[in-house]
């Protein structure tokens, strides 16, 4: 069998097989979460959401939406050198995010069903 007619089949199982999967998981929210980073971001989004008093006030006093803490969960980055990936009873990990040119940054502790908002920073 010539080189051209292998590639050629091969191109044509490959167009199938990618249909076929398509079918099947098209419908479904799967999602590819296997690094340490997109782990702890879906962990967090996943728990019951509280605020500090502190947290809560930084977000009052800088006239911040809420909803930022969303936004972070879902494209920020975990700073994992200045985490507490050890602390008992619950991890307390930094989630940094560009937020409108400033980094918004935000401390939480992630226990076994509630994630709490420690504290909050908006740097230039």
């Amino acid at each position: 069998m010539k080189l051209i007619h292998r590639i050629g089949y091969f191109s044509v199982g490959l167009f199938f097989g990618i249909m076929l999967l398509m079918f099947f998981l098209g419908g479904k929210k799967t999602s590819c979460d296997y690094s340490p980073e997109a782990r702890v971001l879906k962990n967090i989004r996943i728990k019951e959401r509280k605020f500090s008093a502190e947290a809560f006030n930084y977000f009052e006093t800088n006239k911040l939406d809420t909803a930022l803490v969303s936004k972070s969960l879902e494209d920020g980055d975990v700073d994992f050198g200045r985490s507490n990936t050890d602390a008992k009873p619950c991890n307390i990990y930094l989630v940094t995010n560009e937020v409108n040119s400033a980094i918004l940054e935000l401390q939480i502790e992630n226990c076994d069903s509630t994630a709490t908002i420690q504290k909050a920073i908006l740097k230039d």
